[in-house]
């Protein structure tokens, strides 16, 4: 891998974000090991939904096979077709999937575009504003309005307050209010507790309910199509959590995804692409999908053919996880990004070796029971913060002479303490009977 393919800033946040353990934000494509199998049809359905289309994908895998590293390298690649992206992750407490007014909040907090890594939903607005005066040409500010009003017409049948708030917001601006405006577009973003003069401004009472969060996810996706965006990719990260919840709850929550898909199959919503992460329990157990018999026929996959012959087309795809000769390849990766910043890079590739990374893969699989599907966050940390870094602060470190691995268990997820556990010769259930909080 050569040097010049990374930028210094970029290197340094993928191996800060290693060194802690999480999955780093950006410069995922250089990390995506086995993902090249999905590229092309997933970059046509991106293609078709900037066409004006809507679709959806199912991701499923089991715990530490990269779902969300995934997402995130999904985001990433929609970016740079100029998408912009919203990635929430569900949560009865913080992001419950029934509640679309929260969910709708949370896509707006997050929202990311090509050039705003987050929050972006002011600059989105503010560029459509722009773009709405350039075609509005030489009639000022009412001509403005009056085109916000007819390429918002389809929105105002279902969310009369959307294209109302906008408005108010614009005039807001004009005459230098600058609280206003603020307050006027954190309704629009789904934020409770606006006060209530600024509402009466815009004509509006109470909050942004359930019922209205659909009609603003269509308004949202209006405005970034009308600011040449070529759509949002929305990931809805962790879904499996669902089956953990009150049965009233998670009826609800699944009540709401189908919802959502016949939205999408019904055309609402153009310029969405939805993704969804889970575990094969949540798509084919009892307490998921499956409970909600509409819902498992539109998402069942065929998986029972050999995995190399997977349709990335597919509504549903399934990562396979990591396996040593993968791991392998993801740590050799690793240290060829380390040491492309480093001042000895000759040192590093000459003391870890891929003979080193092999064999440290095998250890680390064999700590958390042989299970390499579920290692490599933690291969990834200890082989940056314990290996590599020691190689380049210390001229005298030898990893193969003076290291040796140790796991705690405070340092584990839970996914990996189960794992962990069996591997000590102690007995643990499914994973999903582990309440976890990833």
């Amino acid at each position: 891998m050569s040097d010049l393919t990374i930028s210094p800033r970029r290197r340094r946040d993928i191996i800060d974000a290693l060194r802690r353990g999480t999955v780093p934000q950006q410069g995922l494509d250089v990390l995506a090991v086995g993902l090249a199998r999905f590229e092309s049809a997933l970059d046509a359905e991106l293609e078709g939904v900037a066409g004006g289309s809507a679709s959806f994908k199912a991701v499923r895998g089991e715990y530490g096979s990269g779902k969300t590293f995934f997402a995130r390298w999904f985001t990433e690649r929609a970016k740079r077709a100029n998408f912009a992206t919203a990635e929430i992750q569900i949560s009865e407490t913080e992001t419950p999937l029934h509640k679309l007014e929260t969910v709708y909040r949370r896509v707006v907090e997050s929202l990311a575009t090509p050039t705003t890594s987050t929050g972006a939903i002011r600059d989105v607005v503010d560029g459509w504003f722009y773009f709405l005066d350039q075609d509005a040409g030489d009639g000022g500010t009412s001509a403005s309005l009056e085109l916000l009003d007819k390429r918002l017409t389809e929105v105002s049948k279902d969310a009369p307050a959307f294209a109302a708030v906008l408005r108010a917001y614009r005039l807001a601006q004009q005459t230098g209010d600058a609280a206003q405006a603020e307050g006027l577009l954190a309704w629009l973003s789904g934020q409770p507790h606006v006060s209530a003069s600024v509402k009466r401004t815009a004509g509006i009472r109470g909050d942004l309910d359930h019922f209205g969060a659909l009609g603003f996810l269509q308004g949202l996706l209006t405005v970034l199509r009308d600011s040449d965006y070529s759509g949002l990719v929305l990931v809805l990260d962790e879904v499996e959590t669902l089956q953990r919840m009150r049965a009233d709850v998670r009826e609800k929550s699944l009540n709401a995804l189908r919802q959502l898909l016949d939205e999408i199959d019904g055309g609402r919503f153009p310029g969405l692409y939805l993704v969804m992460t889970g575990t094969p329990a949540f798509f084919e157990g009892q307490q998921g999908v499956q409970r909600l018999p509409p819902l498992a026929q539109r998402l069942q996959t065929d998986f029972q053919t050999d995995a190399r012959f997977d349709n990335p087309r597919a509504v549903q795809i399934r990562l396979s996880g990591f396996t040593v000769d993968s791991l392998v390849e993801l740590g050799a990766r690793v240290r060829d990004i380390f040491a492309a910043g480093a001042e000895n890079a000759e040192r590093i590739h000459s003391v870890v070796d891929d003979a080193y990374i092999a064999s440290f893969a095998k250890a680390v699989g064999g700590e958390l029971g042989g299970r390499t599907g579920v290692a490599p966050r933690l291969f990834l940390k200890k082989l940056v913060a314990d290996v590599l870094d020691r190689v380049e602060l210390f001229d005298d470190f030898n990893p193969r002479r003076d290291y040796r691995l140790t796991v705690d268990p405070s340092e584990l997820t839970d996914v990996e303490r189960a794992a962990h556990v069996r591997g000590a010769g102690g007995a643990v259930g499914s994973v999903d009977d582990i309440d976890l909080e990833l």
